[in-house]
């Protein structure tokens, strides 16, 4: 098995992350309202109407909602999450609930990291993630 260390890094970081959602309007009311995130700009079809956002997750990072039927168009995908830093993570949950998300509990993942979990509308899991000077991630991050 080849080391991926070896390898020339092509990739500069992740760009964005897709979803199909049920109602683009809750699922953005989520994203911004809910965890603070900004809409950045709107697709819409040539009759004018709104079948999908993209929000600004912070620096390069976004998440793109398309309108559709759930569970389309990969069955069997192994999609399990999506994981987002945060800078203060009982901070961050705080704030969460105050907007009326539903977080778990906070603790210390298996990697050093401070985590907890939440869901958007559609069930799809988003970890909160908090690096940690121990962080197994610490040496890689810039």
């Amino acid at each position: 098995m080849s080391e991926c260390k070896d390898k020339v890094q092509i990739i500069s970081g992740l760009a964005h992350v897709c979803f199909t959602v049920s109602d683009l309007q809750a699922s953005v009311d989520f994203y911004c309202g809910k965890l603070g995130m900004t809409k950045a700009f709107e697709f819409r079809r040539p009759d004018g109407t709104w079948h999908g956002q993209y929000i600004h997750a912070g620096g390069r990072n976004f998440i793109e909602l398309f309108v559709g039927t759930l569970g389309e168009p990969a069955e069997g995908q192994s999609y399990r999450h999506i994981c987002l830093e945060v800078a203060d993570i009982e901070e961050t949950v705080a704030v969460l609930r105050q907007r009326g998300a539903e977080v778990t509990e906070i603790k210390m993942g298996g990697d050093g990291s401070y985590q907890a979990w939440l869901a958007d509308p559609d069930g799809n899991r988003i970890e909160l993630h908090q690096y940690m000077p121990d962080s197994k991630q610490t040496p890689y991050l810039a």
